[in-house]
């Protein structure tokens, strides 16, 4: 296996990682990321593979050691589906997925439709950032409205899951630990208050779903509950957040616009530039794979977006394409056990809210060129500075 070396926070790589990924790819499907001190898969098809093997998984086999100050931050990680493998990932997917049913998603459509042109049609003259003007309201309204929370809150929900989210992303200092762990304790009392509430006043919303939700006398504890409602938010939310801004940047550089065909489009964008590049699985038992040896307890890197660009997968893969209709699904959302249960939601939100972009300013163009933001694992905009356009 080789061993490449690339500081994700270097601010080429933050900008283009792709030629990266490239010289990953030629080198394996698994090559060892030296800064990360793990071997990474960088194909497809190495990825697609470990993601859906059941010998390899999100909970580690030797517990983390937790250092104080951040006890409270994994003490909510502690009810993540995301973080736990079955038997108990197993009940929490099973009681969230009868509250967060297909139906439920769909009803959000008119409102969706309704939020994105009252945002669209309130644009100032002159410069602003669309992803303050468009991107970040739009899930984060969303997803406080299907909770039943009070979209009056949004700000506080925003502030809280941009600075939990600092957790993951490369190069994070003790003061966005602080930070992370303040926003944790407000989020979960906030939640806690909330859903007490919900107990005795239940409401068409889903926080009384999944208080409602059971399964052979089986219930989500509160603890759960509010893991379940933040991990709906941050997940959700930063994922959709990127994925709009990318998709934005890319229509105005190549001049394609999502319209009859938005389902494709968005495809392509989540497969060329998604919003999340690398996630980690924990080998469960020794395991002989792509030529290398895993070790029960070794760590294994999957490259998201290296899995978009392979050329054994797509034709002409560096070439954003949005009708394009060759090569497998795309991995943006991952795939097996731990397949985003917001997936639908997010395709959703970005096949309504793009086209309604558009169709209010078709001449929608950049103010300046964009770059992206320090924030690996993640890959998405630092600001997208736009103008629009007489109508």
């Amino acid at each position: 296996m080789k061993t490449l070396r690339q500081p994700p926070t270097d601010e080429a790589f933050v900008q283009d990682p792709y030629p990266f990924y490239a010289r990953a790819r030629a080198s394996g499907p698994l090559v060892h990321w030296d800064d990360y001190a793990m071997p990474v898969a960088t194909t497809h098809e190495a990825v697609n593979t470990l993601l859906r093997d059941r010998r390899f998984g999100r909970e580690p086999v030797h517990p983390r050691a937790i250092p104080d100050h951040l006890a409270p931050f994994y003490a909510v990680e502690a009810h993540s589906m995301l973080e736990l493998e079955p038997p108990r990932h197993t009940r929490l997917r099973s009681l969230v997925l009868r509250a967060f049913t297909s139906r439920r998603i769909k009803a959000m459509a008119p409102e969706i439709a309704t939020l994105a042109g009252d945002l669209a049609a309130a644009f100032p003259e002159g410069d602003f950032d669309l992803l303050d003007a468009f991107c970040r309201p739009i899930p984060v309204i969303v997803i406080a409205r299907l909770l039943g929370v009070p979209e009056a809150m949004a700000p506080d929900l925003l502030r809280w899951s941009n600075a939990m989210v600092m957790m993951y992303q490369a190069g994070r200092t003790r003061g966005d630990e602080d930070a992370a762990v303040t926003a944790t304790e407000e989020f979960v009392a906030f939640m806690r208050d909330y859903v007490d509430r919900r107990r005795s006043e239940p409401r068409d919303d889903l926080i009384s779903a999944l208080i409602a939700a059971e399964e052979a006398g089986d219930r989500l504890t509160t603890d759960e509950m509010i893991t379940t409602c933040i991990l709906l938010l941050n997940a959700g939310h930063e994922a959709t957040v990127h994925t709009m801004g990318n998709a934005v940047k890319l229509a105005l550089e190549t001049g394609t616009r999502p319209g009859a065909g938005a389902e494709r489009f968005v495809e392509e964008v989540l497969r060329f530039d998604p919003p999340l590049h690398l996630f980690t699985r924990w080998a469960y038992e020794d395991v002989e794979m792509f030529g290398h040896t895993f070790r029960r307890g070794d760590e294994v890197g999957l490259l998201l977006a290296s899995a978009g660009r392979d050329a054994g997968a797509y034709d002409a893969p560096e070439a954003f394409r949005p009708d394009r209709t060759d090569g497998p699904a795309n991995l943006a959302f991952g795939a097996g056990l731990h397949f985003c249960v917001g997936a639908p939601l997010a395709r959703l939100e970005l096949q309504i809210a793009l086209p309604i972009l558009f169709d209010t300013w078709p001449g929608l163009a950049l103010a300046e060129a964009p770059s992206y933001a320090d924030i690996y694992h993640f890959h998405g905009l630092e600001a997208l500075r736009v103008r629009r356009a007489a109508r």
